[in-house]
């Protein structure tokens, strides 16, 4: 579990194909103290076991699933990546439940430099725009942000310059592919108003047949 505050921008070192699946090894500093083989990293807020630890980078092994979901396969050597290590019990909770489960990966569309903040716009696909909300928290690349606005499938995010400064949303283009996680929290709640098995919803012809109307 994580918060989506980011702790240190690191870059890619490697990033390999396999016959099944990837191996990354990312350049680092500050979240190598402590860091043991078996921890969890995330890398643009997805969930990576580290495999090895050298001196100012470790590794991890990608998933094919991770490939099909994340936006890994447009990494290349040099390419800045946000990192947070796993929350523990005593880390204050400055951000969000983040799981490090990326739902899906949406579009970087436009920036807007405001006086004293930024506002950042983004496209996801259409099936998960239920699961953005305004106010509502979302983790884009592993930054947890707050949605200013919505319309539809696409949203917008107000952020602060700390953020923007110390996380890879300053060197976002239109266009970039960005890893998507969205509240688990609306997951839950879906989840919980569906019916017959969690195989249907709660609607008009659900309430009539049990009397309701």
């Amino acid at each position: 579990m994580f918060t989506g505050i980011v702790e240190e921008i690191g870059r890619i070192k490697e990033f390999s194909r396999l016959s099944s699946g990837a191996k990354i090894a990312v350049e680092c500093c500050e979240i190598l103290a402590g860091t043991k083989l078996g921890d969890s990293i995330a890398i643009n807020g997805c969930c990576q076991t580290v495999t090895e630890i050298g001196g100012n980078y470790f590794k991890a092994d990608v998933s094919e699933e991770t490939l099909r979901i994340t936006n890994f396969g447009t990494l290349k050597p040099g390419a800045k990546v946000n990192l947070e290590r796993a929350l523990t019990p005593a880390s204050r909770m400055g951000g969000h439940i983040v799981q490090g489960h990326i739902d899906c990966t949406g579009k970087f569309l436009r920036f807007e430099k405001l006086s004293d903040f930024y506002n950042l716009t983004f496209e996801v696909p259409a099936e998960f725009s239920r699961y953005i909300v305004y106010k509502g928290s979302i983790a884009v690349n592993g930054v947890s942000l707050t949605i200013a606005s919505v319309r539809e499938n696409i949203f917008t995010v107000a952020v602060i310059p700390h953020t923007y400064q110390n996380t890879t949303m300053q060197d976002l283009k239109s266009g970039d592919i960005v890893n998507i996680e969205t509240d688990i929290l609306g997951r839950y709640v879906e989840k919980f108003l569906l019916v017959d098995n969690n195989s249907r919803t709660i609607n008009e012809e659900f309430l009539r047949e049990n009397g309701f109307v």
